[in-house]
């Protein structure tokens, strides 16, 4: 008997090309993604990851990738008003940000900011930042926790600390005022706080919003290799980075990649964003699937042409926050199956 099963293909031979930017975006959101590109169109390189023990090469990729991320969200800091106080909740770093004006009607209320950053970047200042910027937008209470990152401290401190916070802020804010949001990684964490504070028996929060979120550390999902080098910010896989967030433990286990999960048990109300061109694409796509065969509310936003992280300032960034806000607003005060 002959085996065949070597000549079956087990995918598709892409001829090489130039992937043009789309027409179908604003010509912001293509000068955007012109940024990223040489004069040859060849990516322009981006950090790397310095070996584990090569804590004087963290320290300078760090502080070259917190100048990178303030560069690109320069334009949220230009008219900031709201303030923001660095204290320590529950034995974690958090940045707690006040609007300029809290009426009293709102002053119940809470939003848990939780950074982005491949799991080990992200951390102080734009941190810091974010409480402000998220402050501002949404006129409530923000902590914005700064968790601890490998590879001095690998999984699971960083879903511990956000845990931590969780169940101190829960202390003074009812589970129906509290809405928590994170982008890229830390929507991997805010996904998976949900999941670590169900299993614990924690009432869950009125809302999540879970921006091109990094939900899948196994990078199981298509676009991971459609978007490969399409995405001009995420060039390619985060293995490495991963692997050194999980220590060893199973990519695949739920609190690594919450993806995974069982949302049949409870989880709140879900709003979730990626691009086309975005290499996380898969991670919404699948999980906006899994959250509607749970019948959990949820939301699936996906931008045109938009790659990890939006345009900087391009109107579909003005229209993706107007969509976030409006989701925000509905949901404060609301309660949700747990």
């Amino acid at each position: 008997m002959t085996d065949t099963s070597m000549d079956k293909p087990t995918g598709v031979r892409v001829e090489a090309r130039v992937v043009p930017f789309p027409r179908s975006i604003s010509a912001e959101a293509r000068a955007a993604l012109a940024k990223f590109v040489k004069p040859d169109s060849t990516l322009r390189p981006l950090l790397s990851n310095p070996a584990p023990d090569d804590k004087a090469g963290w320290a300078t990729v760090r502080a070259e990738n917190e100048k990178m991320m303030m560069g690109m969200m320069a334009d949220r800091f230009a008219h900031l008003t709201a303030g923001v106080e660095t204290v320590e909740i529950a034995g974690v770093t958090v940045h707690v940000g006040t609007p300029a004006t809290l009426p009293a009607d709102t002053s119940k209320r809470a939003y848990i900011d939780i950074h982005g950053g491949a799991l080990v970047f992200g951390n102080g200042v734009p941190c810091r930042a974010g409480a402000q910027v998220a402050a501002q937008r949404h006129g409530v209470t923000v902590y914005a926790v700064d968790y601890r990152m490998p590879p001095e401290h690998p999984y699971p401190a960083a879903l511990d600390d956000c845990l931590a916070v969780y169940q101190a802020v829960l202390e003074h804010h009812a589970a129906a005022d509290v809405i928590i949001g994170g982008a890229s990684a830390g929507g991997n964490l805010a996904a998976a706080l949900m999941l670590r504070a169900r299993d614990k028996g924690l009432p869950l929060p009125a809302a999540v919003v879970l921006i091109t979120p990094e939900l899948d550390l196994t990078e199981s999902g298509d676009s991971f290799e459609v978007n490969r080098t399409v995405d001009v910010v995420l060039q390619g896989s985060l293995a490495d980075s991963n692997a050194l967030y999980a220590a060893g433990c199973n990519l695949a286990d739920p609190y690594l990649s919450p993806l995974f999960g069982d949302f049949t048990r409870g989880f709140p109300a879900t709003f979730l964003q990626a691009g086309t061109r975005d290499l996380f694409l898969s991670n919404a796509v699948r999980m906006h699937r899994a959250l509607r065969k749970a019948n959990v509310p949820v939301e699936l936003h996906i931008f045109e042409g938009m790659p990890h992280g939006g345009f900087q300032g391009a109107p579909e960034d003005a229209e993706l926050a107007a969509e976030v806000d409006r989701f925000v607003a509905a949901h404060w005060g609301c309660k949700t199956a747990s």
